[in-house]
């Protein structure tokens, strides 16, 4: 079968690129470029929890070595502070800021030892065309060429030729927000901690400077950006310097610390969603599919998470044959994600940065400022990474389903579990290499050795409905999670969003649940969740007609897991 064609060589399209290819599915990038990032220190990203572990997976980089976890925040109204947060040093919510260059070119490393994977460089994409069978792309001088592909995905940025041959629309919002962007080396008086400081009381030269936002970079670098009035005046290097002058001075309380400048921008923030994400063999994911960035959110988080839900579904595709329903519900799930983000950005936008309700509703600034918060650590309703509670995927109600401290449809916590080869790893490790897993809480696993437990108890009729399921899965034991009981088993998606928690082993269920999981409906599982159902009440029936002393001995095996 032929290779994913993937079009863009940014970070999006090169995680998808490594995703597919982790899960055997050979891949072409198309990259415009010559194959490697030049350095731009004011060109940075902040990462949250999740995809910052998405990136060291599979580059294998210490993210932390090369960027800085926020070692707090703090947000300033004029001189008062409204919010002050402190991380502990290890604490995996403190976002993560980091040049792109750096994170663009481990990828690019990473995928260079990827068998499966070409990269063709100084290749611009002019000419896309579908067959039933396939897709095939044409790249313009001067390395012209067809490629012959099975699907293709644009991950081409905001003026995606992908998404124009296709002739999908792009509305939305133009310059909702500009920023004036300087990266420099000083000493500021709040090392490691990110600021927000709006309405400060300096008085400015220029145009009035109503918010600005420091953050820190490793070796004492900081960036800095300085909210624009609306309208299109050139930003000068001498307004840049100005700027840069004042904040300093104001911040400091005397005269401004030296400072190295080591790179200078505008930052333009748009909010548009495309109206598909897919046309037949052809997707859209990352800039190329939607544009956000208002109050501190981050694009680049909702892009990785685009190629972190697609790469499972075209791997599943790509080796089991068509998945229709599987494959719309990338469409449906992103698209309903990212449309949320931005309608709560939308709506915040007038009250934010107009202040019209801050002297009429007592409290409204500390409201304010908590929204502000949320879109620069990424939470609420501007930056939890979401949920799929109404995708497609979702399985019927269930009768043995319960709830856990994890909603149907949200990210797993990750804890610390047991594989099938005894190893203590952590629940995220596991992800991303197409299969589904299958978790059994079990207290106490943790302290005997796998041979003494694993044909004990509930496990041998739980291997044998995960080996019965209809796809790849893998077993894992845990301790403990959150919200869930002994006994009870998690079904999670290779991209980490849990499916349905049962209470304890219930093939017929956990085989309707991965069916649906798989796009499948529940009339199709049935005749094989019958039989499970059946098989489980007849294992019902022939421990009742043991004798006690049996049984007595089996549940004494079984202990571990109890």
């Amino acid at each position: 079968m032929d290779p994913v064609i993937i079009v863009g060589a940014g970070p999006v399209g090169l995680t998808l690129a490594l995703l597919l290819t982790r899960q055997n599915v050979p891949v072409v990038v198309l990259d415009e470029g010559p194959g490697k990032d030049e350095p731009r220190p004011a060109r940075t990203v902040v990462l949250r929890e999740d995809t910052a572990a998405l990136l060291e997976r599979l580059t294998g980089l210490a993210l932390e070595e090369h960027g800085v976890r926020w070692a707090g925040w703090r947000s300033v109204r004029r001189k008062q502070v409204m919010t002050e947060i402190t991380f502990a040093e290890d604490d995996p919510a403190a976002p993560l800021h980091i040049a792109q260059h750096i994170v663009t070119n481990a990828l690019r490393a990473a995928l260079a030892g990827e068998p499966l994977a070409e990269v063709a460089t100084d290749s611009r994409l002019d000419a896309v065309e579908q067959e039933r069978t396939g897709v095939t792309a044409h790249t313009r001088a001067p390395k012209a060429a067809w490629w012959h592909g099975s699907y293709l995905v644009g991950c081409d940025g905001p003026r995606s030729t992908v998404r124009k041959l296709q002739d999908i629309r792009f509305p939305g919002r133009t310059a909702v927000e500009r920023h004036a962007v300087a990266t420099l080396r000083t000493e500021l008086p709040w090392e490691g901690h990110a600021l927000l400081h709006r309405m400060p009381p300096w008085k400015s030269s220029g145009p009035s400077a109503g918010e600005v936002t420091a953050r820190p970079l490793p070796d004492g670098a900081w960036r800095l950006d300085w909210l624009l009035p609306p309208g299109k005046d050139l930003v000068t290097p001498e307004v840049v310097l100005t700027r840069i002058h004042e904040t300093l001075t104001g911040w400091t309380g005397g005269d401004a610390p030296a400072y190295d400048l080591l790179d200078t921008g505008v930052h333009t923030v748009h909010h548009r969603l495309a109206r598909r994400w897919r046309a037949g063999r052809v997707f859209l994911a990352g800039d190329a599919a939607h544009l956000l960035g208002a109050f501190g959110t981050q694009g680049l988080d909702e892009g990785l998470r685009d190629a972190d839900n697609l790469a499972w579904k075209l791997a599943t595709a790509w080796h089991h044959g068509p998945h229709e329903a599987l494959l719309d519900s990338y469409q449906t799930e992103r698209r309903a994600v990212v449309a949320a983000r931005l309608r709560a950005a939308d709506q915040a936008l007038p009250v934010l940065r107009g202040g019209g309700l801050r002297g009429i509703v007592p409290g409204a600034a500390r409201g304010q400022d908590a929204q502000f918060t949320d879109g620069h650590l990424g939470r609420g309703a501007l930056g939890t990474p979401g949920d799929y509670a109404g995708s497609p995927l979702t399985p019927p109600r269930l009768e043995a389903a319960i709830s856990v401290d994890t909603p149907p449809g949200a990210q797993v916590t990750d804890v610390r579990v047991t594989a099938e080869d005894g190893s203590f790893v952590r629940l995220r490790d596991r992800l991303g290499r197409g299969a589904l897993l299958v978790v059994l809480i079990a207290p106490g696993t943790g302290v005997w050795d796998r041979k003494h437990w694993v044909s004990a108890g509930v496990m041998p009729r739980l291997a044998a409905a995960v080996t019965a399921l209809p796809h790849p899965a893998e077993l894992l034991v845990a301790e403990s999670y959150p919200g869930a009981p002994a006994h009870s088993v998690l079904l999670v998606r290779p991209d980490g969003h849990l499916v349905t928690a049962l209470s304890g082993v219930r093939p017929a269920d956990l085989y309707t649940a991965a069916e649906a999981t798989l796009g499948g409906s529940a009339s199709e599982a049935e005749p094989v969740a019958e039989e499970a159902r059946e098989g489980q009440q007849g294992q019902a029936q022939e421990q009742e007609e043991q004798p006690m002393s049996e049984r007595a001995a089996t549940a004494e095996a079984g202990s571990g897991l109890r």
